[in-house]
């Protein structure tokens, strides 16, 4: 979601992971190899070791959507499993120092598990330190506190599998034009860890797997609401476009506006996270072909079950990633559910009847 986006400005580009594109995989802070969220999963025995123990937990957010809804669904389901109550959740509204304090109003409930998305590496590291000490888990999302040691500072980072969404998005994009043609490639053109692997993801599979397909056109964007504008631009210079990749959802919407403004029902549209627009253009068989999303839901169970799992004593994975999927017109009524853990917009539903 945009928003990570946004929090990994205020990470100030100190946000590790990257993606390994020589071997078409994300990796972790020091080269991790990623696990796949579906194996950090805990037994029966597990679960009844602690059951009746009185751990608590805390979801310290970021900022609150639909997104952080989706993920602390999964993190409330799993930890119920394990009879682990959630005992404070806050939203910092994108604010290091708010989050500082609600790190501190947090403690003051003594909770065993801390799930959160650290906002700026430094403020972080030393937000968290007090935790660290109080021997509360530390699990991360996508953002890591400077100077954090895996098994001594933190349980887990749990994220996204970068690699893998802007690679679905170029698979898609090849399906929705038949294997061959020309494409434009609307890139992030900032330094944001989510957005820039993605591209990238995207833009190396496209040269790599699809010889018939060619990016003969490229632009970087900063600005949303400049994307109508560099669109336009775009297709004045290459009416001819069998598609576009557009680096996330928000921008998308100019490129919609500029391809209908200019009455091309051709020119396909692939682009990243959900976004009711682009999904409603998508089921009425418009411009867009597809929408490649994460799966909010499983990061949160995935990071309370790491958390568990650290509880017990167990090993736990330093980086975690949860699967990506693809969100068409045939599946994007699941598809939202498997995301985001909730129903479509119901002007997505209607119309895809």
């Amino acid at each position: 979601m945009l928003e990570r986006i946004i929090a990994a400005a205020f990470a100030g580009g100190l946000i590790f992971a990257a993606a390994n594109f020589a071997n078409a995989q994300t990796v972790g802070p020091q080269g991790e190899a990623a696990t796949p969220s579906s194996s950090v999963t805990l037994s029966d025995a597990d679960i009844a070791t602690l059951k009746g123990k009185g751990y608590k937990a805390a979801l310290l957010w970021h900022t609150s959507s639909d997104f952080t809804n989706a993920v602390s669904a999964g993190a409330k389901d799993e930890f119920a499993r394990g009879g682990i109550n959630i005992v404070v959740t806050t939203d910092a509204q994108f604010d290091a120092a708010r989050q500082r304090s609600d790190i501190e109003t947090a403690l003051a409930a003594k909770p065993n598990v801390i799930l959160a998305l650290p906002l700026d590496p430094v403020t972080s590291a030393e937000a968290f330190r007090q935790a660290v000490k109080d021997g509360t888990k530390l699990v991360f999302l996508s953002n890591l506190p400077k100077g954090y040691k895996h098994g001594t500072d933190y349980a887990s980072i749990v994220t996204d599998d970068l690699f893998q969404m802007g690679k679905q998005a170029a698979d898609a994009m090849a399906k929705a034009i038949g294997g061959k043609g020309k494409v434009g490639y609307i890139f992030h053109d900032a330094t944001y860890y989510v957005t820039n692997q993605r591209d990238k993801a995207f833009k190396t599979t496209i040269e790599k797997d699809y010889p018939d397909i060619k990016i003969v056109a490229e632009q970087g964007i900063s600005d949303p609401a400049r994307a109508e504008e560099l669109a336009s631009a775009m297709l004045l210079q290459h009416p001819d476009l069998d598609g576009i990749y557009v680096t996330w959802a928000e921008p998308a919407d100019g490129v919609l506006s500029a391809l209908r403004n200019a009455g091309n029902p051709k020119t396909k549209i692939v682009t990243l996270d959900l976004a009711e627009p682009e999904a409603l253009d998508m089921v009425k068989g418009g411009n867009v072909a597809a929408l490649v999303a994460d799966k909010a839901y499983e990061l949160g169970r995935a990071m309370a079950a790491a958390g568990m799992k650290s509880l017990l004593g167990q090993e736990t994975p330093p980086f975690v990633v949860a699967p990506a999927l693809t969100v068409t017109k045939d599946n994007v009524a699941q598809g939202w559910k498997d995301s985001l853990n909730r129903n479509a917009p119901q002007s997505v539903l209607d119309a895809a009847k």
